[in-house]
């Protein structure tokens, strides 16, 4: 099952309140903040949208 782009229009990087957009690979949502570059993993099709879980692109 995959992520609903639905879902994915209205999250927002919980940092900078940016909106995150799939990696190609599918394995996180990453801030289109050029400044914040934060990746969200997805574990189990469902992302976790916490900043301690991040990694920086």
């Amino acid at each position: 099952m995959a992520i609903n782009s639905e879902l994915i229009e209205i999250l927002r990087c919980p940092k900078c309140k940016s909106k995150v957009e799939l990696k190609p690979d599918k394995s996180g949502l990453k801030c289109t903040n050029p400044e914040c570059r934060l990746v969200y993993p997805i574990k189990d099709d469902i992302p976790v949208m916490l900043i301690e879980e991040a990694k920086e692109e």
